[in-house]
């Protein structure tokens, strides 16, 4: 039953990948979007007049439309989406773990449209034609650089994977030729006592009571915050340009509490989509698996899923860059 279901779930996925890029769905996707959020911003100046009027009921239609804009805005092709699918493709990470991050991406993006607005109106002195250049123009070509290079790194570090399994395989088939000669003799209680005293350390603590390194599983999970921080933060260079346009006219309406959190609903809207993109990832990895490989073939099918994602998205938000410079 469960592999019925995995081939079931590879087999939704893959007429998505076909009707995305073999069918034109991309050219369409693309089109539904960019009407959805010019229909959305249309709402939205509507919305200002009527908060700015003092209409009741005003605040909650701007935030229900922002929403609605980060929603369109994600749905079209992203490089969000790509880091954060390729990420949950790449990367054994819980569930649960990837939509926090996919989350955090979003409300960061918006964390730094905020600082990039402000910053600019009062540190600055930018006109709203700088503040958007800034955004597309160098922050927007920052951001893919930066998720190249993390598409970069997982595909270093799959590779790295690979080569040293082959090379611990090599000298494990070498050692296996040598081990049994030399140990007909017994050992007395005092040798085994010293053996094994001599493999106390393996933990990081020694008889002394103290911890002299971190343990194995303190060090994954330094790695592991040490990964989010990077995926998030690569994401986040590049703010919205809705929710740019959103807090620099609610500046100049001098309600601006209204359009900070505006921004934030906008990135939660953007996370509705990034989430889901996050959980079929996990889905398609799992299926990919289903229990099919184990042991050292398991390791090795998840080095190469590693390398392989890694270079995609290397790539892909390359050639974003240099278009977008």
């Amino acid at each position: 039953m469960r592999a019925a279901l995995s081939m079931a779930a590879l087999a939704a996925i893959a007429v998505v990948v076909w009707w995305l890029w073999g069918a034109g769905g991309v050219h369409d996707l693309r089109g539904w979007a960019t009407e959805g959020q010019r229909e959305a911003q249309n709402a939205m100046a509507g919305m200002l007049r009527r908060l700015r009027a003092g209409e009741a009921g005003a605040l909650i239609g701007l935030w229900a439309v922002c929403f609605s804009y980060g929603f369109f805005h994600a749905a079209g092709p992203g490089h969000g989406k790509l880091l954060i699918g390729g990420y949950g493709v790449a990367r054994r990470v819980a569930m649960r773990r990837l939509a926090g991050l996919a989350v955090a991406s979003s409300l960061a993006q918006a964390a730094t449209a905020v600082v990039l607005v402000y910053a600019g109106v009062f540190a600055l002195n930018l006109t709203r034609t700088a503040m958007v250049g800034m955004a597309e123009d160098w922050l927007a070509p920052a951001s893919y650089i930066a998720i190249a290079m993390v598409g970069g790194w997982l595909a270093l570090r799959g590779a790295g994977k690979l080569w040293r399994a082959r090379v611990a395989g090599q000298g494990h088939h070498g050692h296996a030729h040598g081990h049994d000669h030399g140990h007909g003799h017994d050992h007395d209680p005092g040798h085994h006592g010293g053996h094994m005293a001599h493999h106390t350390h393996d933990d990081g603590t020694c008889s002394c009571g103290h911890t002299h390194g971190p343990t194995p599983e303190e060090a994954a999970a330094i790695s592991t915050w040490r990964e989010a921080a990077v995926l998030v933060a690569s994401i986040a260079i590049r703010p919205c340009t809705g929710a740019v346009f959103l807090l620099i006219l609610t500046w100049r309406m001098g309600i601006e509490m209204a359009g900070i959190a505006g921004a934030f609903v906008m990135g939660l809207g953007t996370a509705s989509v990034t989430v889901v993109v996050a959980l079929l990832s996990v889905v398609m990895r799992e299926s990919a698996w289903a229990g099919r490989v184990q042991g050292t073939g398991a390791a090795r099918l998840a080095s190469l899923m590693e390398l392989g994602v890694g270079v995609v998205i290397a790539v892909v938000a390359m050639q974003l860059a240099l278009g977008g410079i």
